[in-house]
């Protein structure tokens, strides 16, 4: 039985990260690899030398795109399994009209962002951040009450039910809270199966004691919370963003931080970084981190998710999670 050839465009100084030993075992249990020698992810030139013999390749970040030119250089080539989430940079219309088989391995991602969001909502609820900075400048528990709360009885606002969206929404069946959920493709049924009550945008910053953003980066939703949306936001509420910084007008959301009405965690913003005088680095009530919600250290879960792709398009099988241009409407 000849086996397919499999061509790994990554970059070398990303295997330790990006590929789990079981990834590896599993790739070899069907195909033969081949590999871009190159440290860093491989760009048009090195696409060019290694993808001619492959049948199938792995990409991720910073990898290059599958132009019209690479894809004629590639005559074998019927699959490309992504380890990221949107694929949009890095597929073209060559690769539809050759009929080329897309996966992406944003179902694992989700999981880490969404795991990101959950532990921001318990220490974001409890401001774990700016009491511990009242510590630190010497203070302790000078009232009996503190403005320190629990998920416990809580209304979350979860805007996009995308991978991550609705990861965040099975975290949260484990904990006592009403999950609202805003996002025009899904019907009032399918967030109920979900797990969540389907509103719309408006009620769901009304009511929301945390307000979760998990939509993509699309035209229409871009600054989809405004001046006009966060003023709707009760004080107190929890505000956070693991998507993507155009999503929220950072402008309107500096003036309501600067009022101290509520609390954000930014994974993202825009611009990205932030300007290095931009009040989001000093404000008290407003965390920036440095996109970190997804996996750092350990993405093998993406790895042994684009090798199962791969083995199930070589074996005749469903996959997993399968791209399709008529999907980019909805994804980011």
């Amino acid at each position: 039985m000849i086996r397919p050839v499999v061509a790994i465009t990554i970059g070398k100084n990303h295997y330790p990260r990006m590929f789990s030993p079981a990834a590896w075992h599993a790739l070899d249990a069907f195909a033969d690899v081949i590999h871009h020698d190159g440290p860093e992810p491989a760009d048009k030139a090195s696409l060019l030398a290694l993808l001619p013999p492959a049948d199938a390749c792995i990409t991720s970040w910073d990898v290059a795109a599958l132009d019209t030119d690479v894809l004629a250089a590639a005559p074998r080539l019927r699959a490309m399994a992504h380890m990221g989430s949107s694929v949009k940079r890095f597929v073209s219309d060559a690769l539809w009209a050759r009929g080329v088989h897309v996966t992406s391995a944003g179902l694992a991602l989700a999981v880490d962002v969404a795991e990101t969001t959950l532990g921001l909502m318990i220490v974001g609820m409890k401001r774990v951040w700016p009491l511990a900075q009242h510590v630190r400048e010497g203070g302790w528990r000078e009232t009996p009450w503190w403005p320190a709360r629990e998920l416990f009885g809580k209304e979350v606002g979860i805007i996009g039910a995308s991978n991550v969206g609705r990861h965040v929404i099975k975290l949260l069946q484990a904990f006592a809270v009403q999950v609202l959920l805003y996002d025009p493709f899904i019907s009032p049924d399918e967030a109920t199966a979900l797990g969540a009550q389907k509103v719309e945008l408006e009620e769901l910053l009304q009511r929301s004691d945390i307000v979760s953003l998990h939509a993509p980066a699309r035209p229409e939703t871009h600054h989809m919370l405004d001046a006009a949306g966060l003023t709707l936001m009760k004080d107190n509420t929890l505000l956070i963003n693991t998507a993507r910084g155009s999503l929220i007008d950072e402008s309107a959301l500096i003036a309501e931080l600067i009022k101290g009405r509520f609390f954000a965690f930014l994974d993202v913003t825009d611009p990205e970084p932030p300007a290095a005088d931009s009040p989001l680095r000093r404000l008290d009530n407003v965390v920036v981190m440095p996109h970190i919600a997804g996996c750092i250290e350990n993405c093998g879960r993406m790895s042994e998710l684009a090798v199962e792709e791969l083995r199930r398009f070589f074996a005749g099988e469903p996959a997993l999670y399968p791209i399709r241009p008529e999907m980019f409407d909805r994804i980011a």
